[in-house]
């Protein structure tokens, strides 16, 4: 069977939903890069839509990403799987600091 592979694209402020999965979905990559001149601390957080509760689950909390840098938080083969309502959030402490781009294959069975 094929994979639908889809990208997500967002310019991060606080708290940024870049994608809400809509099936069970594996997500492949993650880079999270900073575009202002100076350094800028960000959080990479998932929010489970099986809780009542609005838990954060953390990728990465707190890492500073220097001027002109980027972080891949998904090495090598490693992957992680999203189910149908989970949202993927990115925060930052400077407004509109932070493209992120998110590969994932959607529908995986």
């Amino acid at each position: 069977m094929a994979q639908d592979f889809e990208r997500h694209i967002a310019r991060a402020t606080n708290a940024a939903t870049l994608f809400t999965s809509n099936s069970d979905d594996a997500v492949i990559s993650i880079r999270i890069a900073n575009i202002t001149a100076g350094s800028v601390t960000a959080d990479c957080y998932i929010t489970l839509a099986s809780e009542s509760h609005a838990n954060n689950y953390y990728l990465i909390k707190g890492i500073t990403i220097p001027t002109g840098s980027s972080v891949e938080l998904i090495d090598g083969a490693s992957r992680f799987v999203v189910q149908s309502g989970d949202a993927l959030k990115v925060a930052s402490n400077t407004s509109a600091a932070l493209d992120v781009w998110v590969s994932v294959v959607d529908a995986i069975s």
